[in-house]
């Protein structure tokens, strides 16, 4: 709940950023005619409106299950983070550099340039703001991990979304203001569609980075490695438990896992005190990870489970357990 609670207020501080910078550097970029600060303005309002995805996905996830939706709508936030990604880089990107391009084509010399180093500057401030705000929300998730490890490791997509898009902003900020003063101070407007073209591919690079992460936790990424091990290690601890022979997990939104636990129990075990060992294991997992929404327990022999493992992971060499 509270990374939840951090991811919600990394998404609106940006939204109400962008949503202000947006505005401002279209009304600039309409009076100076500069086209990398049109690319900027169109980054902005594509910011803006994937922000609002954002929310909606996560809300959209918190739905409960339903006959129709057993598992939830958990994964409804990979997939809106997935769509975000393309926005990103059909819009963000795509105008940015068709702007550069006509721009190139049809040059046009930047009138009041100091506009643009204003609305530049302010939107500085502002993104810079909302950046400073993803980052200490991200170290409060990202523990002792680098920066890359966490966004690797993270099956939470929306909160490294808003940090990424803060970052190419900043850095696509520079560039427009560098593309603007070059094209004045060289008396070459190129210069301005170029660093236009520069920014989409910012953002295309960007866009690209997201997109497979995405895509991954939106086909099933599992648990973390702790938490798999966690689980294996409360089940063994039951006295009734010969053996645990693995578990299988899956992320169904960033804190919503399914579990499917394979157990060797002991033979002299009745049915009737199976079925209460495995309620009390069920009920022991998910207060140690209320985030197992969905726990499996199949009582299995060992050499079974790894046959059906190698067949379903094309392994031709099957795991024995003496």
């Amino acid at each position: 709940m509270a990374r939840r609670s951090t991811t919600l207020r990394l998404i609106y501080a940006a939204m109400a950023g962008n949503c202000l910078v947006a505005i401002t550097k279209f009304v600039a970029g309409a009076w100076t005619g500069g086209s990398a600060m049109i690319a900027e303005a169109v980054h902005s309002l594509v910011d803006t409106g994937n922000q609002i995805l954002l929310l909606y996905g996560l809300r959209r996830a918190q739905q409960r299950p339903s006959p129709e939706r057993p598992l939830g709508h958990g994964r409804e936030i990979y997939f809106w983070s997935f769509i975000v990604a393309l926005l990103i880089f059909s819009l963000g990107a795509g105008v940015a550099m068709l702007e550069g391009v006509l721009h190139i084509l049809t040059p046009r010399a930047i009138e009041d340039a100091y506009i643009n180093y204003i609305v530049l500057g302010l939107a500085f401030v502002f993104e810079g703001t909302t950046w400073w705000i993803a980052v200490r929300g991200v170290d409060s998730m990202k523990g002792a991990d680098s920066y890359l490890e966490a966004f690797r490791r993270s099956k939470d997509p929306p909160s490294f979304m808003v940090l990424f898009e803060d970052s190419a902003a900043l850095l696509g900020i520079v560039v427009a203001f560098l593309g603007t003063w070059a094209s004045i101070w060289l008396q070459w407007p190129i210069l301005d569609g170029l660093a236009s073209i520069l920014i989409g591919l910012v953002l295309a690079a960007v866009a690209i980075i997201l997109a497979i992460e995405t895509k991954s936790l939106l086909i099933g990424e599992p648990a973390l490695p702790e938490v798999e091990n966690s689980i294996k290690r409360l089940a063994s601890a039951d006295p009734g438990v010969r053996r645990v022979n693995g578990v299988i997990t899956v992320h169904l939104a960033p804190d919503q896992i399914m579990a499917a636990l394979s157990l060797e129990f002991d033979d002299s075990l009745t049915t009737s005190t199976i079925e209460a060992k495995v309620e009390e294991l069920e009920d022991r997992v998910r207060a140690a990870h209320p985030e197992v929404v969905s726990l499996f327990i199949k009582p299995q022999r060992p050499n079974r489970f790894h046959e059906v493992r190698a067949r379903r992971f094309g392994v031709k060499k099957v795991e024995k357990t003496p």
